[in-house]
Formats: C-alpha cells, structure tokens, sequence
C-alpha cells in the first residue's frame, strides 16, 4: 500500500472537516431560510463545503474561494450587528479558526503547483487569506475598544453633596427595620461613613453560618433571599426553613434561634424561600412622629391637593399583652402560618394567636399543604399586622384564595379580609365560612404610609398564570396591580393595573418604593413600582393618579382557545422594556448553535411584548423572570434619585393540550412542565436556551442603571456581571449578567448590589454607575444587601445573605457575611 505524503494527509483531513461543517451549516441554512430566516448560513455552507472539496482534491483556488467566504462573513456580521464585539465573536470565530489554520503553510502545502514550478495561483491565495484575515482581525479589534450597550452618564457632583438623614418613618437612625430599610421601601441606609473614597478599604467583618441547608424532601426551588433586619440592638434573619436567628450586630455571634419545625419531608412546595421577617416594637409609636391618628375604617383619602386631614377615631385594640412581648419579630413560614417571637428572647409570644402562631389556612377553601406559602414578610404597623402569601403558580384552577388579611398587632386577632373577588366585603368571615377559592395574591412585599392609612400591596397574576379563560371578573380587577388598602379597615381605596388580562406572569413583583418628589409644584407624595414588564408606574399614592403618563397602546391578538387577551395594555413614559428581538439578536458560542437558535426563534410565535401563550411556543420577552423582580429598586429620597438592576432573558411559553399532557408535571420550580389542572392545557415554561444551555439571545443580560426622579429620565446603565461562575474554566468575561434579588444605597453615596449569577458583592458610585470596588462570596449571593450602623460601636456595617438560588443553579450556601472599614480603635463597652 503506498502511505500519502504528510502534507497530502493533512490537505485530505482539512478538506473533510470543511466539508462536513460546510454541509451542516447549509442544510441548517436552507431550513432557516425555508421558514423565512437570513440566507446567509446556506450560502457560507456552501462556500465552505465547496472549499473543502477542493482542498480535497489540492486545488489552490480553495485558499481565494475561502478568502471570499470569510471576507462575506465579515461583512455581513458587520452589517448586522456593526462593531458589537460579542455579537460578532460567534459570527466570526470558527471561519476565523479555519481560515488560519488554512493559512499556514505546512497545511496548505500539499496544494497543487503548475507544471514549470511558478506558485503564483498559491502565493496569490495566501496573501487573500492572509488579507481577509487581518480585515476580520482588525475588526475584532476596534469592537474590542468599544462598549455598545452601556450608557454613560452622571449627576452632577452638587447633588451628591451630603444630605441630611432621608426621612424613614418609625426607622432610628443606624437601623434597618423593616426589610425594605422602613415601611416606605426605600432600600436607602442614610449612614454616610463608607463613600466613594474609602469604599475600596472595606474588607470582612464576620461570618455567621445558619447551619440551614437544603434536604432531601426539599424543592428545587429553594432559596436564601433573606434581607436582615437590623433593631432592638440586634439583626434578625430567617432561613429557607423558616428558622429564626437574632445575631449580635459587631461580632455575628447568635443571640438566639428559633425553630418552627416546619415538615420538610412535604414534597408539594414549589418554593421553599424566606425573604425576610418583620419588627414591631410598641414603644416606637410615641412622640411627634406617633400614628396616634391612624385613620378609622370610614376615613377618606384627602384630594392631592390639600393635606391629609387627621380624621377622628381610631381602631380599638387591646396592649394587655405588650407587656409579654413589647418587641416582636412577626415570620413566615412554609407551612402557612406567621409566628410572633419576643425578640429580645426569641421565645412565642403565647398570648398572640394561637400561642404564638397564626394559621393561613383559616376560612381557606383549599388547604393541601404546600399551595399556601407566605414567602414574604408582612407588615408591621401600629395597630394591624398586614399578610399576604403565594400560592402555587400553575397547578389548576382549584388552589387557596388570595386573601390579604389584617390582624391585631397585639393579640393576633383578624380584624379584616380583602379578597380580591370579594372585595367589597372586608369583615372577618364566620365559622364555616370561605374565601374565594383561586383568588388573585400578593407574593411580594407590600409598602406602608402609616400617616396616611393606606397600606400599597403589590398583587401577583391570577394562576394559572399562562391560560385564563375562566378567571373570576371580580378578581381580574385586580390582577397584576397595586392596591390601596384603608390599614384600619382593609376597605379598598384605590387600584392601579399594569397588565390586563395577565396571560405572562408579567406581574409587580418588586415592593413599592414611596417617596416625596420634588415638582414645580412642590412635593407630590409618589409610589414608585417597577414591574417585570419593565415599565415603571409613577403614582400619587394618595389617590393612585398617574405622574408619569401611561397611555393604553395596542398589543398582539390571538389567545388560545377558550381565552381573550385584552386589546390594550398600559405603557409607562418611564420604562427599562427592550426593543423587540430579532433574527439577529440571537446568540451562540459558534456560527452553529447560533444558526440552531435562530431556527428556533423563528418557529416561535412571537409578535413582540405580550405575543398570547399558543400551542404553537411563543417567545416570551421580557421573560418569566423579569426587568425587575422581587427585589425592586433603591431610591436615595434625599438625592431624589434610584438604583436599579434590570434583567434581560427571554423565556418561552409552551401550551400542550390536555391531552397530550403527561401527568408527571408538577411543582417543585417555576420552570418545566406545569399542569394548570381544569383548564384546556398544561404549560410547559423555560429559558430560551441554545443546545449548549447558553442564552440564545445575546448578551447583555443584566445592568445597574440610574433615574433622576426629578426629571424621570434615565442618567446612567451599564453591564453589570461576568459569567465567571457560568462559564467553563471559571473564564471572567464581563458580558453582563442577570441578577436577582436588589440594590441597596447610602448616604455616602455608594450602590451595592450581590445579586448576580458570579459571586460577588460589588460596589459603586451612585453619581456615575462606575464600580469601585467588590468581594468575592461563599456562594450565590441571591438577596438584597442592607446597611447599619452598629449602637456599640459605632461602625457602618454592609451584610448580604450567600445562601444560593437553587432553580438559578448558582452554588448553595449557609454564609451571612458583613463588611466594614478597618476599625481603628476597639469596640466601646
């Protein structure tokens, strides 16, 4: 047998590989182009395949043929997505690879020579490879110096000037009361000791571990998001299984534990998340700033042009047993109760309730464990102790009511119920009687003005979220809205919808921020709610009139059989929504998974935001996740300015009729196939992933922004993030990541953010958005960090929860970690 030259045998592997490659990319490319995609993918298949074949049989005029390949390539990517280095990386990095390895000359060598031994068809192929290498080459260059997505920006440096304290009700000064900083979800810590110039020496000041880790009968979707609360001398924090941990301030040392003993062999769960606990403490309400005047169930909201009056009367409510419990830790657990516990001792409170422990599946007309779940915390005011909870999302039309529910502070007695499809009946039921089942719910964290009487609750969609052909009327109202709630009486006082007709899970997830803007025309009392669809409802939150306009715009038509969706939906004027995709805004590693995506985009219904569920897959952007989510924004009401993180991921929505369904479904994650049991069809939900599990849309997808909320535009965004904890080898890319969980700022003018997919807790400057400074975590850092100052010693403390995220697959932990400037002297006494 004679054996081929080396270089021979080289040209003939070389030539095959091109044209398989060749023959994928074309078969993918006219299947694209079948169903109306870019033409580009068959006609590089081609070039290739054809290249290969020629290398094959050791034609020189495969190098000018695969030069004009490459050169096309490089000006479509830049046509398509201009100098966008990392749009352009997948475009461009095979063809590049190849064209350099036919460059060389020990591969290339094996090509045919003329017969008189002149090379030029040769030489000549080289130097058009050669050049059409360079071009791609300088081109990579140039988008590597270019930073497309972010927007610069800055306030100008006389508004950074330190301000006085921002005004938080009931709040002290250093604390962190109540999990949004106060009532008014602010996310804002005054404290001024960490700034800009001294941010960079902040290093670790203790760790506490929970001991609390996830079990074998747990869900997947379990989560540390807990934000501390910081009072009484003390913080205060829950786990994922509902224990209850009070931690010395300086030091981190427990204080004392308390444990609900939740079951945790229940496998309906589909969450197994505390975001925190609630802090009453009876001796707050005295003095000038005492709710005294709380309004009574027959007060009236004053028009927004006069001063709220302080009306007469006031809820009756017995404090004989303050005595027992004169400062109380309220927390959610996940079998759907709210426990009181000293917090001084960490012992029940047992005259509150029964014994220390209201039940949430009183008066319900479902009471299967595990579709109730308070993941939130309630609300603390003077009199009435406010609760929400999730119920399961997706699981059938026959699931627990909705109902919010206002119980004496003191005693744990129900004093109201709003039911969403009941809502003008707020008296306690009686025994035997049942809310309405399958109501709309409140998941998230409602907000407070205490001088007002109005409690803000932001309501969750109406489940099943992605098919709602038999929705109550009555409830629909107040699907995917702000609500206004009389906190003496529970009786409605205004609603604000941001989507009608939620069929996208587009609900408020992030509590509302309340804040006092400055207007010509003085100080409006304003709410701010960020929403998943990424418009922001700018309203009075005297009487839920807009500020900022939202005019009614007309969406996409066409829902499933059996449903409506509603011809208009309200767009806000200050918005984070994303421009629709498009065939060329999907992504990949390579030109193949990119080509396998954009097959995939284009099998997809998809009509733009708010495109209906169908049977066919709709794309779903913004998706499940949202452009904000539970952890809303941070809003510096002194500055008059807010923090946010919007998230960019697109998720497809997927309706298998009944049946075709297989039963095997169920809860446990947000994510997968999920029965909606009495409707026409399941649904199946997740991310838009290539077949490598990467975006199929391109990057970024996650940023820290700014507002001015004077002008309420939009100052500063930047990616945010790098896919160090993603990506394989641990590769640092800055792509800008998703982040769950919120922002958090300070007097001292710096931003800070843990919730990222790497492990990070990062600084910045709140006037220009530039990171300062960051600290690698334990573990996912899926939560909202706080501030305090500590009472013994004086120190600005940063604490942030690296507990991990489990249906975002970022590592588990147990870690709280606290971060502070190096302390100069010991601790006082």
């Amino acid at each position: 047998m004679t054996r081929l030259p080396r270089s021979r045998s080289l040209l003939l592997i070389t030539g095959g590989v091109f044209v398989l490659l060749g023959l994928a990319l074309a078969t993918g490319g006219a299947y694209l182009l079948v169903l109306g995609g870019s033409f580009y993918y068959l006609l590089a298949g081609l070039g290739m395949a054809v290249t290969g074949a020629l290398l094959i049989v050791r034609r020189p005029h495969a190098m000018w043929l695969y030069a004009l390949v490459l050169l096309g390539t490089t000006a479509w990517a830049l046509i398509e997505v201009r100098l966008d280095w990392w749009q352009l990386l997948p475009r461009l990095d095979v063809g590049f690879a190849l064209a350099l390895w036919l460059w060389l000359p020990f591969v290339n060598a094996g090509l045919r020579r003329v017969p008189d031994g002149r090379d030029a068809m040769l030489r000549s192929g080289r130097w058009a490879l050669g050049g059409a290498l360079s071009i791609a080459a300088i081109v990579g260059v140039a988008a590597l110096l270019q930073h497309p997505h972010d927007q610069p920006g800055e306030f100008a440096q006389a508004r950074m000037s330190a301000p006085g304290p921002s005004p938080a009700p009931f709040t002290a000064a250093g604390d962190w009361s109540a999990y949004g900083h106060s009532g008014y979800g602010d996310r804002h810590a005054p404290a001024q000791q960490i700034n800009p110039h001294n941010v960079d020496r902040l290093q670790l000041a203790w760790t506490f571990h929970t001991g609390d880790f996830k079990g074998p009968g747990d869900p997947l979707e379990i989560a540390n998001e807990v934000t501390p609360l910081k009072a009484n001398g003390m913080l205060y924090l829950c786990t994922p299984h509902g224990i209850v941990i009070a931690l010395d301030p300086d030091t981190g040392k427990q204080r004392w534990r308390y444990d609900p003993k939740i079951n945790r062999q229940a496998k309906d769960y589909q969450h197994m998340i505390c975001r925190g606990v609630a802090y009453h403490d009876s001796g707050a309400y005295v003095g000038p700033d005492a709710a005294a005047w709380l309004p009574a169930a027959s007060a009236s909201i004053a028009a927004p042009s006069q001063p709220p009056p302080v009306p007469k009367g006031a809820l009756p409510m017995s404090r004989i047993h303050f005595e027992e419990c004169p400062r109380r830790i309220f927390a959610p657990t996940a079998d759907a109760t709210i426990v009181a516990i000293n917090a001084d001792t960490g012992q029940l409170c047992e005259s509150f309730g029964d014994h220390g422990v209201i039940g949430l599946y009183e008066h319900q007309p479902m009471k299967q464990r595990g579709f109730l779940n308070p993941t939130s915390p309630p609300v603390a005011t003077q009199r009435v102790l406010i609760v929400g909870a999730s119920v399961t999302d997706n699981g059938s039309i026959d699931e627990p009511s909705g109902a919010i529910r206002g119980y004496d502070i003191d005693s744990g007695r129900l004093l109201w119920n709003w039911d969403a499809s009941n809502p003008a009946s707020t008296a306690p039921l009686a025994p035997g009687q049942t809310y309405v089942r399958n109501s709309p719910n409140s998941w998230s964290v409602s907000s407070v003005d205490e001088k007002l009487g109005l409690v803000y609750i932001p309501m969750g969609s109406q489940t099943p979220d992605m098919w709602g052909g038999q929705r109550d009327p009555q409830g629909e109202r107040f699907s995917s809205a702000i609500v206004a709630l009389d906190i003496a009486s529970g009786e409605l006082r205004w609603v604000y919808q941001s989507v009608h007709h939620d069929l996208w899970d587009m609900d408020i997830g992030g509590q509302p921020s309340l804040v006092d803007l400055d207007t010509p025309h003085g100080k409006v009392p304003a709410l701010l709610a960020s929403t998943k669809r990424g418009d922001i409802y700018v309203l009075d939150r005297r009487d839920g009139k807009l500020v900022v306009p939202a005019p009614e715009q007309p969406v996409p038509q066409g829902a499933a059989t059996g449903d409506r969706t509603s011809p208009t939906q309200p767009f806000s004027a200050l918005s984070f929504k994303p421009p629709a995709l498009r065939e060329r805004d999907m992504w990949g590693t390579t030109p193949f998974d990119q080509l396998v995506c954009r097959i995939t985009f284009k099998r997809l219904r998809y009509e733009g935001i708010f495109t209906p569920p169908s049977e066919q897959g709709s794309l779903v952007y913004p998706g499940d996740l949202g452009v904000f989510d539970w952890g809303g924004m941070a809003v510096d009401t002194v500055r008059q300015l807010a923090v946010l993180n919007p998230d960019y991921m697109a998720f497809v929505s997927k309706l298998i009729p009944r049946s075709k369904f297989d039963a095997s479904g169920g809860p446990g994650s947000e994510q997968g196939v999920h029965p909606m049991a009495g409707t026409p069809f399941a649904v199946e939900l997740h991310p838009l992933l290539s077949p490598l599990g990467i975006p199929c849309q391109a990057p970024p997808w996650g940023y820290l922004a700014a507002i001015d909320l004077n002008t309420m535009q939009r100052v500063w965004m930047h990616r945010n993030g790098t896919i160090q904890d993603q990506a394989p080898f641990g590769m640092p890319f800055p792509l800008g990541v998703p982040s769950l969980g919120g922002p958090m700022t300070t007097g001292g003018g710096v931003a800070f953010l843990s919730g990222t997919l790497d492990y990070y807790l990062r600084a910045y400057d709140v006037r220009t958005g530039r990171q300062l400074w960051q600290s690698r975590l334990p573990a996912g850092g899926q939560a909202t960090p706080m501030s305090y100052v500590s009472d013994r010693s004086g120190r600005q403390f940063v604490v942030v929860m690296a507990g991990g995220h489990g249906s975002l697959g970022t590592k588990m932990g147990d870690s709280l970690v606290a971060y502070a400037l190096p302390v100069a002297s010991p601790l006082k006494p």
